[in-house]
């Protein structure tokens, strides 16, 4: 089940870059699990990963690797986290790098590793490993690769998720592409699940750094199905350093737009297809203190299970956001000045129910498939949006059923 038709965009090629997969059996026999991701010699990466203290092994691997040197391979495989795992699950990660880079023909430190699926289970490496050479024989740079690669690192999602934006600086054109992958256990800290994403750009690494942290803080963590954050969370970005550089005010404005199109577009494609999902909800703050006070606000509502079960059944029990708002750790709350509208439908206002407000018309909006939640604090300038999904039956199965 998922929300919209999100079809996989024509991917540009990039210089450089290609993508492979293999049916490696991990998991599952006879689907693509192992993705293999290649860049060109003096490219530039930098990440996000999640904070979660039991963060997987190739979390671990991938930071250490990005420290040391100029990354050229990514490989990801699907089926199994290698969480949870200790000295054994790390130094399978580094295993893991270690026979890419001698097929490859680079350093070890050249390869990073991504991994996602149960927790808690010892990779099969001899599977993992026979795959690779059948992943790195597969490399192509066509659009059907980036297609092929965002079905390869799947788990419970039903669609592969890939957005592109192209603009122009300076008369030269830029090209971004982008993969992700996240359906449940979404709540980000830092990342989403797994997002790799490619420019044909020359930028600085801080600056290309700073530009990940900036637009992932308002796709990737601006986002949440069920409000728990992965043990696996990784948001990988390069730069081919072939294209037209970017260094000006100007040139970066153009290039984070860009960016940003790409992210949000990502991020918003996990919550289309949240595990059981059948609603995409918008939840604007404005009014606030702060940025992190909206967020707070925000992400109360979107992770009330009552507010998120109301939203599935389409039942406008408006009282459910009003206590979801008014729960928030938000200090000297004057509920007075907090307006709360549902779609085109003012729910509260003056410390309760909007005058003007009908049943009927609020569950007129509940029973569409995209729904926008705006909440005005009264308190200041400042504002976020969390886009988020309901809770349904399905979800409880597909967990349910996770390990079977």
């Amino acid at each position: 089940m998922a929300v919209g038709h999100c079809p996989f965009p024509q991917m540009p090629p990039l210089d450089g870059v290609r993508l492979g997969c293999a049916m490696a059996g991990i998991k599952k026999p006879q689907r693509r699990d192992l993705v293999v991701i290649e860049l060109p010699e003096g490219a530039t990466t930098v990440g996000v990963f999640t904070r979660n203290a039991f963060c997987a092994a190739p979390v671990i691997a991938a930071k250490a690797h990005l420290e040391s040197s100029a990354s050229r391979y990514w490989v990801i495989n699907t089926g199994n986290a290698n969480a949870g795992t200790g000295e054994s699950g790390l130094a399978d990660a580094y295993r893991t790098c270690q026979a890419l880079a001698e097929h490859a023909g680079v350093a070890t430190e050249a390869v990073l590793p991504f991994s996602t699926g149960v927790i808690g289970e010892p990779l099969p490496m001899e599977r993992l490993l026979a795959g690779l050479p059948d992943a790195f024989a597969a490399l192509d740079g066509s659009s059907q690769a980036w297609e092929a690669a965002g079905q390869g690192i799947l788990t419970t999602d039903t669609r592969a998720k890939g957005a592109t934006a192209t603009g122009t600086i300076d008369g030269q054109a830029f090209h971004i592409n982008g993969i992700t992958k996240g359906s449940g256990m979404i709540k980000p800290n830092m990342a989403t699940m797994l997002g790799f994403v490619v420019s044909d750009v020359t930028i600085e690494k801080s600056l290309l750094a700073r530009l990940l942290r900036e637009t992932v803080d308002l796709s990737f963590n601006a986002i949440t199905v069920d409000s728990d954050t992965s043990t696996n969370d990784a948001c990988i970005l390069a730069a081919t350093n072939t294209g037209v550089r970017i260094e000006t005010d100007e040139q970066i404005a153009t290039f984070k737009a860009a960016l940003q199109e790409v992210m949000t577009s990502l991020a918003q494609m996990i919550i289309r297809d949240g595990e059981g999902a059948t609603k995409f909800v918008t939840l604007e703050v404005v009014g606030a203190e702060s940025r992190a006070e909206a967020l707070d606000v925000a992400f109360t509502v979107a992770h009330s299970p009552l507010v998120k079960t109301a939203l599935y059944a389409s039942d406008a029990n408006w009282g459910r956001i009003l206590a979801a708002v008014g729960r928030a750790p938000v200090e000297r709350f004057d509920v007075s000045r907090v307006v709360i509208d549902l779609g085109d439908v003012r729910l509260v206002e003056n410390g309760g129910r909007a005058a003007g407000y009908s049943e009927a018309a609020g569950s007129r909006v509940m029973g569409e498939e995209e729904i926008t939640i705006r909440i005005d604090l009264g308190r200041g300038e400042a504002r976020a949006t969390v886009w988020t999904s309901d809770l349904s039956h399905d979800y409880v199965s597909i967990n349910a059923d996770y390990r079977s």
